[in-house]
């Protein structure tokens, strides 16, 4: 094993309790440094710039996935390896992959995302479950988004399980954290983006929305709380508030089933003749 790192790393190391602290929120903030957890994540992270610092992995898992800690050591890494105690208690999971990366804060300015003209875009405003978050920055990666924002009310970004959730999506896609909802909309409208707000109670279905033909310009949606939706300040600020129509006896969706729905929905109508997308040829 001398070829993949050193020999295995005391629990007592202070890099091992370095790493254990990021699961708490104030360490993650106060060193810019998260946790990225099993294979899909560490290989897209290794895969991002100089994005991952540090990675533990068990000898079962470095042999295992061999060409993820050459990829790892490629990116410039520090590669340890490790106990598969000292990787649980590193580790937030319950069952552990053996692999355990230390990633720098990946966040984009808000202004940066505003500068680049985005025709899709995912505003996650108080939404507070971080899986869910996760979920949905999965979503707007697979249908094409362009930039995630997540307002101040909403879950740290870094939270392990939303960062779990997002399935390496995190490292695809340029993400705003922290900006008030009110700047977030205030800034794509500036910037030509149409701003839906998606709500069960809204006055207008998405099908009609589609059928209409007003679905093709540049658009961002704005997802609000599990529990409670969207208050009304913040439905007030956006340019309309649209319903995912139920066409079965389903009480409600999910907020990231409706927000896959939703993000499919502009893709889809973006692409279409007449959608930005088509017109720019992008």
């Amino acid at each position: 094993m001398s070829s993949v790192g050193p020999e295995l790393i005391s629990p007592r190391s202070s890099r091992v309790a370095a790493a254990r602290r990021l699961a708490k929120r104030n360490f993650r903030g106060k060193e810019r440094l998260f946790l990225a957890e099993g294979p899909q994540a560490v290989r897209e992270a290794a895969a991002y710039g100089d994005t991952l610092v540090e990675l533990f992995a068990t000898v079962e898992a470095a042999e295992r996935y061999a060409d993820i800690v050459g990829e790892a050591r490629g990116a410039g890494a520090r590669v340890h390896l490790a106990s598969e105690q000292v990787i649980a208690d590193i580790s937030t999971t319950v069952t552990p992959q053996g692999l355990v990366g230390v990633c720098r804060f990946v966040d984009t300015p808000f202004e940066e995302i505003l500068a680049a003209r985005p025709k899709l875009v995912a505003v996650l405003a108080h939404v507070r479950d971080p899986g869910n978050a996760g979920t949905v920055l999965r979503c707007a990666d697979a249908a094409g988004a362009e930039a995630v924002v997540l307002t101040d009310a909403s879950v740290d970004l870094y939270n392990p399980k939303a960062v779990r959730a997002s399935v390496g999506s995190l490292f695809h896609l340029p993400v705003a954290v922290g900006v008030p909802v009110e700047q977030a909309v205030a800034g794509l409208r500036d910037a030509g983006v149409r701003v839906l707000a998606a709500d069960g109670a809204g006055d207008r279905d998405l099908d009609e929305e589609l059928d209409k033909g007003s679905m093709g310009g540049p658009t961002a949606w704005v997802f609000g709380n599990e529990a409670w939706g969207l208050p009304e300040e913040t439905r007030a600020l956006t340019d309309a508030v649209v319903r995912v129509p139920l066409h079965g006896k389903a009480e409600s969706l999910n907020l990231a089933t409706a927000a896959a729905v939703c993000l499919y929905a502009s893709a889809r109508a973006q692409r279409a003749a007449g959608g930005c997308r088509s017109v720019t040829g992008n």
